[in-house]
């Protein structure tokens, strides 16, 4: 059997490149190694599936450190608000919530899954489910074939890599496309965890002293070795069992992993800043000036409500302050280690959960040798890339899936133009 164009992984980046190239006329196979396609946008977005993300361009490329700015020829022929013109047309209504992020109106992934199979069989695109591909197989500098773990063998003009990184990988991210990239000839650089929990060994995560305990718009940075701030989110955190997690962390953590790396260190600090909108001299007045009015009041009162109450007793234990001790006993040097710990509270980490646990994969088939017009592999003719296999990592938000959508469209649209071009 002969296709125009075969699509490996049926995850977004791979259903997307499979309907383009479709759309295009091509005739397309889709193979996926799972007994389901559209896995990972079924649980994307707590299961609502965030499809991609209003901000401006400029500020969705900013929230893609890894790369992002490799993206800017694809957003010039596929933005952000065409993926969204592209989700109406196939009967999706989608609604913007916070920070730029569009939701299906349904609030079901399943239903963003499902009209991209609708589109998928009304293109007449054929889908192999349970296929494992063993291998691609290349001839004179161009595709030729992909090898089906059955031994089945079926030739193409092009063939789009869709199969995501490593992340996730009861979805089927396994990371089985940087093998063949490199049979092509690409470098793969080096894979880590992104959007990922961080651990600690310090002895209040080791007591579990603040296990459970979620601090909400809290200012978190990683620290350089000389206590600059290498980067700073404000957002949510949660404290867990083996260190720190919630959004504020997942943003920071790739770069508590390149910091461990760069400066060869077993932990890096990080700092936390309970109450960003105010200043430390300010925090210090305010407690001077409530414990001058109620001087016999415990502290623990006297500071009732300025952050919440676990962290509060935390603090106060940290600064060796009694909380029934009477606020107009306790000297200003005290006052003030305490304003400066809810300022700056700085603790040790030494790395991240592994990356079968992360969100997102860092690292991938590097883009310097991918056309950025086209997703096509400069290296081997009628080769493609798109998603999660390519060294373009984002923040959770919408911007990964954007990347993926993106990536594929314009992945899908070449290989079938390729391929046609063959055909001629």
């Amino acid at each position: 059997m002969e296709y125009d164009c075969i699509v490996i992984g049926g995850g977004p980046s791979g259903l997307m490149a499979a309907i383009a190239a479709g759309e295009k006329g091509a005739k397309v196979l889709l193979i996926d190694k799972g007994d389901k396609l559209g896995r990972k946008l079924a649980i994307s977005g707590g299961g609502r599936c965030n499809v991609t993300n209003r901000l401006p361009i400029e500020e969705i490329i900013k929230h893609l450190p890894g790369n992002g700015k490799f993206l800017y020829s694809a957003f010039s022929i596929f933005s952000n608000e065409d993926i969204i013109r592209f989700f109406e047309k196939l009967g999706i209504e989608l609604k913007e919530e916070d920070h730029g992020r569009m939701f299906p109106v349904s609030n079901k992934a399943q239903s963003v899954v499902d009209a991209l199979l609708e589109q998928l069989e009304k293109l007449h695109v054929k889908v192999y489910k349970n296929s494992p591909v063993a291998d691609v197989i290349y001839e004179n500098g161009h595709v030729s074939a992909v090898l089906l773990k059955d031994g089945q063998q079926i030739s193409a003009s092009s063939i789009v890599i869709a199969v995501g990184g490593k992340s996730v990988p009861h979805t089927g991210s396994t990371g089985d496309g940087y093998a063949w990239a490199e049979k092509a000839g690409h470098t793969i650089t080096e894979l880590f965890p992104t959007e990922v929990p961080v651990t600690s060994n310090e002895p209040f995560i080791k007591n579990k002293t603040l296990q459970g305990l979620s601090l909400r718009d809290i200012n978190l940075s990683v620290l350089n070795p000389k206590g600059k701030p290498l980067i700073s989110h404000r957002m949510d955190m949660l404290f867990t069992h083996f260190g720190v997690s919630g959004p504020a962390v997942l943003r920071c953590s790739q770069f508590v992993v390149k910091a461990l790396k760069k400066w060869n260190v077993k932990e890096v600090m990080m700092s936390l800043d309970a109450l960003p909108d105010r200043k430390e001299e300010e925090i210090f007045q305010e407690i001077i000036k409530l414990v001058k009015g109620e001087p016999k009041k415990s502290i623990k009162n006297t500071l009732k409500g300025m952050v919440p109450e676990r962290y509060l007793l935390f603090l106060l234990e940290k600064y060796d302050i009694d909380p029934s001790e009477q606020g107009g006993t306790l000297s200003n040097e005290k006052i003030r280690a305490f304003a400066q710990g809810c300022k700056q509270f700085q603790f040790k980490v030494n790395g991240t959960l592994p990356l079968d646990k992360a969100f997102v994969t860092g690292g991938g088939v590097t883009v310097k040798e991918i056309e950025p017009k086209t997703m096509g592999s400069k290296l081997m003719e009628g080769l493609y890339f798109c998603g999660e296999v390519l060294d373009i990592h984002g923040y959770t938000g919408g911007y990964n899936i954007t990347s993926a959508l993106v990536t594929g469209r314009l992945a899908g649209t070449n290989a079938a133009l390729s391929a046609k071009k063959n055909r001629a």
